[in-house]
């Protein structure tokens, strides 16, 4: 592999390199979980019980937060062994393919059991490529930083979240506008998952236009690579994996509480059509965009933990006020809470990935900072919106916010606890 001595990332490539590969990732999980729950129990979970075939379609959901793990410790390892480039590549191809695939998928009618089970095998393929893309769209960003820009570069990758977002509402809701519903569930709801091949060949493109990080080739030339990246994460770095791992569960938590928890409680519960919910989660998703950049800069100034200490304090303060909010109806006041929910994600996701990179040398940074990432998702976000829901039918939607605080407590603890090392770039 040719080292990039000679040769420096343009700024472009870097950022745009990064953006492309998380905005795919949230494009891909939104418009699956949108179909989970309005097209795949009919085409892939046939059942007498709507309410069991709903049931088993969500849990193929879940199948990617598990597998994610999975692929931050595969892509991890080579990410941290061989390099950040070919490892970015092949992360994108293996989560871009298995949404593809997702399209041309036959149904239950066609092909019969086989037809559920080749949707959980791409899902598994799904998870494991986001478990392997996160962590090196950050690191690209980072890696090729200077030293008092580096949160400002790593929120570039967190910006394809909301991105990410905004496109696959915006496809779900011009889809469902536009078609009929026998056309959307023959044909409508495949046109995301095929049409997602066209970011993948961009994003393709363009990482294979950049050469290796900079902090990768300085560790290879000075000989500081681990045999194993993983058995060093667990026998150095315990500190940083557990404590990393309950610092990020308030990111997670809090943004499946302000999206599906959110959207499926107003639509459900407070009488808000469906259409009206959507819109309101998109223009909420606005100020989720804003605010990254806002936190970035902040954490620039200030420090990224101090940041995270306040952007949590604040989203501990705003679970008190969920019930105010959400037992209401209203709908002015449902889009002043979504709008307060994500701005309070904005700031906490922006340093979100700087900070859990600079918990790592650069010869595990790979591993150890998607391992923390994805495992907190599967704390904070696996069961997140099942837990607020029971939560709130069993006793009070006060108690989803007392569910948030708690996080916000326990996040809180993990930044002042964590280890302080700082490690060279």
């Amino acid at each position: 592999m040719k080292t990039n001595e000679n040769k420096k990332n343009s700024l472009k490539h870097v950022l745009f390199g990064s953006l492309i590969g998380t905005t795919i990732e949230f494009f891909d999980f939104y418009i699956y979980a949108n179909a989970a729950v309005l097209v795949f129990p009919q085409l892939f979970f046939p059942s007498s019980d709507s309410t069991m075939a709903t049931l088993e379609s969500l849990a193929t959901f879940s199948i990617a937060f598990l597998s994610r793990p999975l692929g931050s410790a595969f892509f991890g390892h080579y990410g941290d062994k061989i390099g950040r480039k070919f490892t970015l590549v092949a992360a994108l191809l293996t989560m871009g393919i298995s949404t593809v695939t997702i399209g041309f998928l036959p149904s239950y009618e066609s092909i019969g059991v086989a037809a559920p089970l080749l949707l959980m095998l791409c899902r598994f393929g799904q998870g494991v490529g986001l478990g392997g893309e996160w962590g090196g769209a950050v690191l690209l960003a980072i890696e090729n930083a200077p030293p008092n820009k580096r949160a400002w570069y790593g929120m570039f990758p967190q910006l394809g979240a909301p991105i990410g977002l905004l496109l696959s509402g915006g496809t779900f809701l011009l889809l469902t506008d536009s078609m009929s519903n026998e056309d959307f569930m023959n044909y409508g709801w495949r046109i995301p998952f095929i049409a997602s091949a066209f970011l993948v060949i961009v994003g393709f493109y363009i990482r294979t236009k950049i050469t290796e990080t900079p902090s990768f080739e300085n560790a290879k030339k000075q000989e500081e690579e681990v045999k194993v990246p993983f058995l060093e994460l667990v026998k150095s770095y315990k500190n940083q994996l557990i404590f990393g791992t309950f610092a990020a569960i308030t990111t997670f938590l809090v943004f499946y509480l302000m999206t599906v928890f959110t959207l499926s409680w107003a639509t459900s519960d407070l009488g808000i059509v469906k259409r009206d919910g959507l819109l309101i989660q998109l223009f909420s998703v606005l100020f989720f965009a804003f605010f990254i950049p806002v936190s970035a800069v902040v954490a620039d100034k200030i420090g990224r933990r101090k940041m995270l200490i306040a952007a949590t304090a604040a989203i501990a303060v705003f679970g008190f006020f969920f019930s105010y909010f959400l037992s209401s109806g209203n709908i002015v006041l449902v889009t002043i809470f979504a709008c307060i929910g994500m701005s309070l994600m904005g700031f906490t996701y922006g340093p979100l990935g700087t900070f859990l990179s600079e918990l790592f040398p650069t010869n595990v940074r790979y591993s150890g900072a998607s391992l923390t990432f994805n495992m907190a998702g599967i704390l904070g976000a696996a069961f997140a919106p099942m837990i607020a829901i029971w939560l709130a039918k069993t006793y009070d939607v006060s108690y989803v916010g007392f569910y948030l605080v708690t996080a916000a407590i326990i996040s809180l603890v993990s930044f002042l606890v964590i280890s302080k090392d700082e490690h060279k770039f």
